[in-house]
């Protein structure tokens, strides 16, 4: 039986930072669970931690994918549960961390996607096939699922498919890993004042460059990297669909819709939440399910 620490929470309420303080304590390293950080060159959209941030906790799933390939929950699920054996096998406790519930929630309810190669391809061709086909192929497979899902919604259209074409949702079997976990949370307010600050700081640290940067190397709206919050509505602003001020606006907006969306989320999980700010009860905790701190 492993043991791993899940530190969730929404968008903005500072994961990284305590994660880092709960490693330094613990002597553990960090499993990113975020589904943008895994890819190199989307550093300030992001809100990728720096080296120095890092303070020297080593931090794993950062930066490991380019931003024409793909990633699923399957793909997050086999390469944890590695890094979680790995972690283990050298005396130090992994921490996993990210606002991708969805991610965290497959591993900690064991799903069981079979480990099939063939659908992982699978799946992999179908990012790359337009929407359209999508829908006509959905429509075949199962028109029922075809009338509940937009056109839009890339991501849903290729779930059902999947889960026409393999009969059944990803199943679940008894997950080997003995988990502590919870949520930071804030005031809505608060939060929300923290996502309009950081959305300006990231204006100013040069987002439009880091997109159009991007852009030039051939990554557009295609690629599932560049549909994140951050790139999608930059790459509008560089192809003058929208102004500088409705770009501020949107990706403001949609962050928060964002965060409200993974609050439900995390609310639906079940788990402990705790005061942001409220660090020595996180800690107490932590050290009663663990054991002693870092001397």
């Amino acid at each position: 039986m492993y043991r791993a620490i899940f530190i969730l929470g929404p968008t903005g309420v500072g994961k990284s930072e305590f994660a880092v303080k709960i490693a330094q304590l613990f002597n553990g390293e960090i499993i990113s669970a975020d589904s943008v950080q895994i890819y190199k060159g989307l550093d300030i959209g992001s809100a990728k931690i720096k080296k120095d941030e890092m303070q020297g906790i080593i931090h794993h799933a950062i930066d490991i994918l380019e931003p024409n390939q793909n990633f699923s929950v399957f793909d997050f699920v086999e390469m944890t549960k590695k890094l979680i054996q790995d972690i283990s096998s050298r005396g130090k406790l992994p921490i996993i961390v990210g606002g991708t519930a969805l991610y965290v929630k497959a591993l900690m309810e064991g799903y069981d996607f079979g480990g099939k190669e063939k659908e992982s391809t699978f799946r992999e061709k179908l990012w790359h096939i337009d929407n359209s086909e999508l829908m006509d192929m959905l429509k075949k497979y199962d028109p029922i699922k075809a009338s509940k899902v937009e056109m839009n919604d890339k991501k849903k259209l290729i779930r059902y498919i999947e889960l026409a074409k393999y009969g059944k949702e990803p199943g679940k079997s008894e997950t080997d890993i003995d988990f502590f976990a919870f949520a930071l949370v804030l005031d809505r307010n608060i939060l929300y004042e923290r996502i309009n600050s950081r959305v300006d700081k990231m204006i100013e640290l040069g987002l439009i460059d880091e997109v159009n940067n991007l852009k030039q190397k051939g990554f557009n709206i295609e690629n599932q990297s560049m549909k994140a919050i951050g790139y999608k509505e930059t790459l509008d602003y560089l192809d003058g669909k929208i102004s500088i001020d409705e770009l501020i606006s949107l990706i403001k907006q949609h962050t928060r819709n964002y965060a409200k969306r993974q609050m439900t989320f995390l609310r639906g999980m079940k788990i402990k939440m705790f005061d942001r700010y409220a660090e020595n009860d996180i800690i107490n905790k932590v050290e009663e399910w663990y054991g002693n701190k870092n001397d």
